[in-house]
């Protein structure tokens, strides 16, 4: 089936993909970069990459191991100058290997509005110390995109430039990347694919620059993406070695971490990126030297690029779905979990989202009716619509589960 016949089997409006083998990038394109204008997508569009970003800013931080500036495992503090958490310990503690790793304790998103500038960055650093602090560094892998825009103030401040430049500086210009747009200014100068909920587009392509390092602003064609891959494969072998091995089950077949990179069976490694309803999926084998990348401006993304991973040779699980005849969610499992923007309660059939502040409440939106789920394993359940995830993780030590994990990040018993 080729690219045109999978979109519209899957409804999504349009999508890159592109295949490194054999040392060789091909690549296609297919469908509109917008519902709404109807421009054609072609290889040389532009498509955000969501947290496929975050493989980018892991490489930055190793450029700077590699020239001596830092150590992984150096405080953060060390070279941040007046970096504080609210949690005095967590902050004498946090390396770049805890951030890298998702083991910071550090809360998986923070949505204080610091601006477009390119001081947006360091003035959100400076925003954690008023923050509640989520668990003690090493704890548990939760995933932190603030965590990464830690990162990403460590390479500003350490190559004295800000963020997108030291991309451009360091991978994009060295790299001959022609398609790249690494702010929303340099988009418009490309053909930008438009995020879609569904087929209806989004109102809006970014976020905050504060958010840039995790992921908000990167945008480009698979064909670079896949030539950045290219370095990865003979420079960057590092950063693929397991650091975390006890990853909860959130849904996307991932079996430990290395640093900025998600782990799979059969020594396959990747990321999945999600950005204003864009999604961009990358996996590769580096033993065989095949990577694909598919890039598409729909949330209904993902069950294309299953398809085109298990069609090219990647072993990929198929996406998860509830059985047809669910164990019952046990009391062990009810309760309210928590980090620092949501309480998460749980009953026997359906979640609910309650924001703790005004501020999680405006990006909560209308997600606060129940969600319905069902039991899907030992210590997992997984929503009826949209087929999320997630764990139930230890024990309080009344016989309930200690964390719910939820979209890869941790929420613990209240």
């Amino acid at each position: 089936m080729n690219l045109s016949e999978l979109i519209a089997k899957h409804d999504v409006p349009g999508a890159q993909v592109a295949i490194l083998a054999d040392g060789e990038i091909r690549d296609e394109a297919a469908g509109v970069l917008s519902t709404r204008t109807q421009v054609p997508a072609t290889t040389d569009s532009v498509f955000k990459i969501g947290s496929i970003t975050k493989i980018w800013t892991a490489t930055l931080v190793q450029q700077l191991v590699d020239e001596g500036a830092l150590t992984l495992d150096d405080p953060v503090r060390d070279h941040l100058p007046g970096f504080r958490l609210s949690d005095d310990q967590a902050t004498e503690a946090v390396t770049a290997r805890h951030l890298l790793t998702h083991t910071s304790g550090i809360a998986p998103n923070h949505f204080t509005d610091t601006g477009c500038n390119d001081d947006a960055i360091a003035k959100f650093v400076a925003t954690l110390a008023d923050e509640e602090h989520l668990l003690p560094p090493g704890t548990l892998l939760s995933y932190s995109n603030t965590g990464f825009t830690v990162l990403g103030r460590l390479v500003e401040v350490l190559r004295g430039k800000p963020f997108h430049d030291v991309l451009r500086e360091q991978l994009v210009a060295p790299l001959g990347l022609t398609t790249v747009a690494t702010i929303p200014y340099e988009a418009i100068l490309h053909r930008a694919a438009v995020g879609h909920a569904g087929t209806v587009p989004t109102k809006k392509w970014a976020v905050s620059y504060r958010t840039a390092p995790s992921g908000s602003h990167l945008a480009m064609s698979a064909r670079d993406l896949l030539t950045f891959v290219r370095l990865q494969l003979t420079d960057f072998a590092g950063l693929r070695e397991p650091q975390v091995n006890d990853v909860p089950d959130f849904g996307d077949d991932i079996s430990g971490w290395g640093l900025g990179w998600m782990l799979h069976p059969g020594n396959v490694v990747g990321h999945t990126g999600v950005s204003k309803g864009q999604k961009a999926f990358l996996r590769v084998d580096p033993s065989r030297g095949l990577a694909v990348a598919v890039l598409t401006n729909s949330t209904n993304g993902r069950p294309l690029a299953h398809e085109i991973f298990t069609e090219n040779g990647i072993d990929v699980a198929p996406p998860p779905t509830p059985p047809a005849d669910p164990a019952p969610i046990d009391d062990r499992m009810h309760g309210t979990y928590r980090n620092p923007l949501y309480d998460i309660t749980l009953d026997s059939t359906c979640l609910t989202y309650r924001p703790r502040s005004d501020l999680a409440a405006s990006f909560l939106g209308d997600r606060t009716d129940p969600v319905e789920v069902v039991r899907l394993g030992d210590d997992t359940i997984i929503t009826t619509r949209g087929h999320e995830v997630m764990s139930l993780i230890g024990s309080d030590g009344t016989g309930r589960a200690k964390f719910l994990h939820n979209g890869g990040a941790a929420y613990r018993i209240a």
